[in-house]
């Protein structure tokens, strides 16, 4: 089962962690502004997904994998990156790193 992770640098970022197994990463690009990355993560098992604030005192939440959207395969992971990425004919790449 996969997962998509979110790091918004200067806001936050959401750490790999035993249990999870990175297999894709992209650089969210809107209007030439690097805004976000995404990593769709392979999870075996249900786990607890650390996502930390970059501003101090960068609090750490430890989010139980059972509220994040789990998708099947690699490719309906994917789907749903392109859904979330892509609005109209507004000027985002997804671009993979």
């Amino acid at each position: 089962m996969y997962v998509v992770l979110t790091t918004k640098p200067g806001e936050f970022r959401t750490e790999i962690t035993q249990g999870l197994k990175p297999v894709e990463s992209y650089d969210y690009v809107f209007y030439g502004r690097k805004r976000a990355s995404f990593t769709i993560a392979e999870l075996d098992e249900a786990i607890k997904i650390r996502i930390v604030e970059d501003e101090e005192p960068h609090s750490v939440n430890d989010v139980p994998s059972k509220l994040f959207e789990k998708f099947d395969t690699l490719d309906e992971a994917r789907a749903e990156l392109e859904t979330l990425t892509h609005y109209g004919t507004m000027d985002i790449k997804l671009r993979k790193v």
